[in-house]
This record gives C-alpha cells, structure tokens and sequence, in this order.
C-alpha cells in the first residue's frame, strides 16, 4: 500500500515529537499516550504506522542520521584544506551534543543492546558514520603523503571514530578534563602534516622544467 500524503505528514509530527521527548526525557519515560499528546495525534496511530515504540524511535536516529551525513559529505568535499575539515568536524561535535542528536545516538544504543531486531538498524547508522570517516581521512591520507599501506583510511576511520564517541560520551557525563589539550594536541600535528604537504607540493613544482 503506497502512503498517502496525510499519513507520511503524520508520521513527521510523530518523529518530530518522538524526537524532541528523546531528548528531554529519554526512551524510557516515553509513553504512546505521553507521545500522542506531544504529537497532537491519535497515539493509537504510533504501533499502526510504525509497529512498535522501539521502532519508531530508531526511525527517529535514522532520520537524523541523515540529515548530519548529508552535512557531513558536504563538508569533506568542501575545496579547503583537511585541517579546516577537522575543525568543522570538532565544532560540529558541539552543535551535535547541544542539538540533542548525541543524547539521541547513545538512548538508541541502549535500547537496542538487548533486541537484535533493532541491533542491526543502530549498527548500520554507525557504519555510515564509518563509511563517510573512511572516505574523508582515506583522501586526507593520500594529500599528507601518508602510506596507507600502514596506516588504511578505514583504520584510521575507526580510530577517530572511537575517538569521537568517547569525546561524546564524556561530554555528555559532564566530563571534559583534557579535551581541549587533547584537540590542540592534533591540532598541532594537523598543521605539522599541512606544512610539510606544502613543502612537498613546492619542492615538486620547483623540480618541473
């Protein structure tokens, strides 16, 4: 059956609400009647269109998912320099924690632990994260003359992608002792990488007849 227009227009209200009570109270105090009420529809609606609570609210990380891919994407293939990508990157970690969307990722994943139904839907989020980190850092590799060979682009991916939930998750607890050395730390080596691509680039074109 193809939706109709009026039930696809339900459906956003309902991920609307579901998304904002994810981030303001948590899965776990989150009723079908409590999110009707948020939505201003018929929670007998929720488990007809969407089969379940649980479901609905992976539908609600999917759906953000992929509005901050598409942001991400655009960002790596911005026509600047990686360190400045990095920087983006860092800055978006902030506006995603203040926006909701990290406190939304990790109620998910709890959620999700104990229902491999929904298990599987969580981890194909996170390997969209992976896959657009494997792309970004497997160019920023090459431009830094980095031997992927020791280091692989998708090594590398799952190295920072470690790294950022691990920023995010402490952030989230309240704890933020040694971030900021920490982000100056590979801010340091970043600009070291891009100096030395410089260098590289000039002494190249100085070698040409």
């Amino acid at each position: 059956m193809t939706d109709s227009p009026a039930r696809k227009a339900t459906e956003e209200v309902f991920l609307d609400a579901a998304e904002r009570l994810l981030i303001d109270v948590g899965y776990a105090r989150i009723s079908t009647r409590r999110l009707g009420e948020e939505a201003g529809a018929n929670h007998g609606l929720i488990h007809y269109y969407f089969g379940s609570m649980e479901q609905l609210f992976v539908r609600v990380l999917e759906r953000y998912t992929e509005r901050l891919i598409a942001r991400q994407r655009s960002m790596y293939a911005a026509p600047v320099p990686f360190i400045e990508k990095w920087r983006a990157a860092m800055r978006y970690l902030d506006e995603d924690r203040d926006s909701g969307y990290q406190k939304i990722w990790y109620e998910l994943q709890a959620l999700a632990w104990n229902q491999p139904e929904l298990r599987e839907r969580v981890a194909r989020v996170r390997r969209q994260w992976a896959d657009v980190l494997a792309d970004a850092f497997t160019q920023a590799a090459e431009e830094y003359g980095i031997d992927t060979g020791r280091f692989p682009g998708k090594a590398i991916a799952v190295l920072v992608g470690t790294f950022n939930e691990g920023i995010m998750l402490e952030r989230l607890s309240g704890l933020t002792e040694g971030h900021a050395e920490l982000l100056a730390m590979i801010d340091r080596w970043l600009v070291s990488l891009e100096v030395a691509s410089a260098g590289r680039d000039e002494a190249n074109g100085s070698a040409l007849p």
